[in-house]
């Protein structure tokens, strides 16, 4: 154990810097008191690619690998919509035909309507927001249980899509901008320069928390663990951009095929922005709080109602914005947008990824890796040339197994005090 002097307005305060052989030891405790965090996850991730990749050595070449980012995209964005309102221990079911009713505005409007693009990107994104006012008033100031609320509106949205595609006829979207959320490409050397930016990024925000917990007197992680996560992030995100900017197309004398797609940066956005807001924000630590305990966070001086109607509006606010890119990949809208099991799949990518059905814990990140897990068992089962029965019953399989983890931690954090 090594101890840093720091000073505190007067005599010098030491601060405890664990060994990097202490810090493995109290993760390893913390792991066995309950506290997995997204570990199952990343676990389950990496087995899963590993075996479709020895089973269908396609699963690893550079077209399924950006296939994965564009199938995931949508249901990604609507988990990360739905861990705010998980994180209060409430549930959205009506997530899914949500986005399918934004798309629909969003389709009507640029494509019916013949408005710009941007018109249309700030009507769904409206009707998102007023969905999620409508169903949180209902929840917060009404009383009536989210399981109902939500439950009701994904039936009443199925109506409401039927009725803006008139019954079942398919919109067409042909508008670059739209379509190119999901069907563009950003170019190799901008790729490069971004990974290079979220790099810098990540490194500054470790060093600069390290530092502050420092001055502040509180435990900090040794400089060699905060090194192998900058230097373990700086290498995911260097092979992505590399498979990436390899070329996909079939004859490059046709057209060229290489590249992130454009969703990839958006998501990144979205995850650094959303995870910012609930780590270092008053509202995010009122959220885990009104999660944690509902009733102390009130006699705290809390306002509990506008923190659930703040969390389901973010929550149909991102299901507008899986709309939107939904649209954009099919480049075009129809009655099952948003429909089937997509809101099957968002729920189960949340819960995957490591946030919990009982309220006040989870983290933005959890919706990235659970979204990328659904994506994989998708996918790689699609490669295997599976039947639809079968991909329901492995997916349902696994949300079983996360949603057990979930209920067997959480009882192990209480046996052993750590929660």
């Amino acid at each position: 154990m090594t101890t840093t002097a720091v000073k505190k307005d007067g005599p010098a305060a030491v601060t405890p810097t664990p060994a990097v052989a202490d810090h493995v030891r109290n993760y390893v405790a913390r792991v066995r008191g309950g506290d997995l965090g997204s570990l199952p996850a990343v676990i389950g991730l990496v087995v899963l690619c590993l075996v479709f990749a020895i089973v269908r050595p396609v699963f690893f070449s550079a077209a399924n690998f950006a296939n994965l980012f564009t199938q995931g995209a949508a249901v990604t964005v609507i988990a990360m919509g739905l861990i705010f309102v998980l994180l209060l221990g409430e549930i959205d079911l009506s997530a899914g035909f949500a986005s399918g009713v934004c798309a629909a505005i969003l389709a009507n409007v640029v494509s019916v309507l013949g408005y710009p693009w941007y018109v249309a990107v700030l009507a769904a994104l409206a009707t998102g927001v007023i969905i999620g006012l409508t169903l949180g008033f209902l929840v917060a100031k009404v009383g009536i249980p989210s399981f109902v609320v939500t439950l009701a509106g994904f039936l009443a949205f199925q109506g409401v899509v039927l009725l803006l595609m008139k019954e079942g006829t398919n919109i067409s979207i042909g508008d670059d901008v739209i379509v190119g959320i999901e069907n563009g490409r950003v170019p190799p050397a901008v790729g490069w320069l971004l990974a290079a930016v979220a790099i810098l990024g990540y490194a500054g925000a470790q060093l600069l928390r390290h530092r502050n917990r420092a001055a502040r007197g509180l435990l900090t992680d040794p400089m060699a663990v905060v090194g192998a996560r900058i230097v373990g992030v700086a290498v995911l995100i260097g092979f992505a951009v590399y498979v990436l900017n390899q070329e996909r197309s079939i004859n490059t004398l046709i057209t060229s095929n290489k590249g992130m797609p454009v969703v990839v940066p958006i998501i990144a956005v979205l995850l650094v922005f959303w995870t910012f807001v609930l780590n270092r924000t008053a509202y995010g630590r009122h959220l885990y709080a009104v999660g944690g305990n509902a009733e102390a966070a009130r006699r705290a001086g809390i306002n509990v109602d506008r923190i659930k109607i703040s969390a389901f509006v973010i929550c149909s606010g991102m299901a507008a914005i899986g709309g939107i890119i939904a649209a954009s990949k099919d480049r075009s809208v129809d009655p099952n947008t948003g429909g089937s099991n997509v809101l099957l799949y968002a729920v189960g990518a949340a819960v995957i990824g490591g946030t919990s059905l009982f309220g006040g814990k989870g983290r933005m990140i959890n919706a990235v890796l659970g979204g990328a897990v659904v994506a994989v068992i998708i996918n790689g089962m699609g490669l295997l040339d599976l039947s639809s029965g079968l991909k329901y019953i492995f997916t349902g399989a696994v949300l079983m197994l996360a949603a057990g983890v979930d209920a067997l931690s959480r009882r192990r954090s209480a046996a052993t005090g750590t929660r």
